[in-house]
């Protein structure tokens, strides 16, 4: 096996044995159960522990580093063969495919809620659960005060859509070897990015602060704070891990490790960024404007 990894006789890349798919696996689940414990308590840890949190982000980042140097240093020692080069265009065009069924199924529970609430009025009596029905047989439902589309969720879409130039200009300026302006492009995206994170980080404090989701009129309504925070979080998540994307390619970029000929790993990252821009406005078109 040693030998196959030392003389390949053939186009493929035989990737040496890695610890990051199982080490990131397993900080991961350390993230979310963190969550849980943070926000409600578990395994007899009280509400309001965070150390659990941070040690599975801290391992989440730490993996990302790890793995991200190895395919780059596979990428500079020439691995990413041609034949290569088209298997990672595939797995990320996958990945992103994956990405768009995962956002699918948080709509899809959306248009649920909102299209068919006058079907619940027919629910048999099942305990409190026609309660539950009662508030949500109109729309917005009962108890839940809905935000304006037209401040902060619009400044975040003017800040996406911006950001979607940006790295679209940095990336036609890396491939006509224009680095100085590859580079002023990506810092943009990314600052752009932080500023979008910052936005959101500050639209959920007045949320949650005023209750808007989920004071005592909206009782019978929480469903409907899980879903907005389970799909604007998530998307939120994504924007986060897509400017560390951005940001390592700078990086890179001041290294001079990107050249007009090579560059998939900006290449990725900008097919990302432009998937969490097009997602962001299906979710201000629809969770923010058409149902709001």
């Amino acid at each position: 096996m040693a030998d196959a990894h030392a003389k390949p006789q053939h186009d493929y890349h035989l990737v040496d044995p890695s610890p990051w798919p199982l080490v990131s696996s397993l900080f991961t689940v350390a993230l979310f159960v963190g969550s849980v414990i943070w926000m409600r308590g578990l395994f007899g840890l009280p509400e309001g522990t965070k150390w659990v949190f941070f040690i599975g982000l801290a391992g989440i980042l730490y993996s990302m580093f790890g793995w991200w140097s190895d395919v780059i240093k596979e990428g500079r020692k020439g691995d990413h063969t041609p034949v290569v080069s088209i298997g990672l265009r595939y797995g990320m065009i996958l990945f992103i495919a994956s990405e768009v069924m995962f956002f699918a199924a948080f709509f899809w529970m959306f248009f649920e809620m909102t299209l068919f609430t006058e079907a619940r009025t027919a629910i048999p009596e099942i305990g409190n659960w026609m309660d539950t029905a009662a508030a949500w047989s109109t729309w917005p439902p009962k108890g839940v005060e809905l935000l304006s589309p037209w401040g902060l969720p619009l400044l975040n879409t003017v800040i996406l859509l911006l950001s979607g130039t940006t790295v679209t200009w940095a990336h036609h300026a890396l491939q006509a070897g224009d680095r100085k302006a590859a580079k002023t492009g990506l810092l943009l995206t990314v600052l752009l990015g932080i500023i979008f994170t910052g936005v959101q980080a500050y639209e959920y404090y007045h949320i949650l602060h005023a209750d808007y989701f989920f004071g005592e009129a909206a009782a019978n309504s929480k469903l409907y704070g899980s879903i907005f925070f389970m799909t604007t979080g998530f998307h939120g998540f994504h924007v986060l891990i897509g400017t560390i994307f951005l940001a390592v390619c700078l990086l890179r970029l001041h290294l001079g490790q990107m050249s007009p000929q090579k560059h998939f790993g900006f290449e990725a990252a900008a097919w990302y960024w432009h998937f969490v821009d097009v997602v962001w406005l299906f979710l201000f078109a629809f969770v923010y404007v058409v149902f709001g």
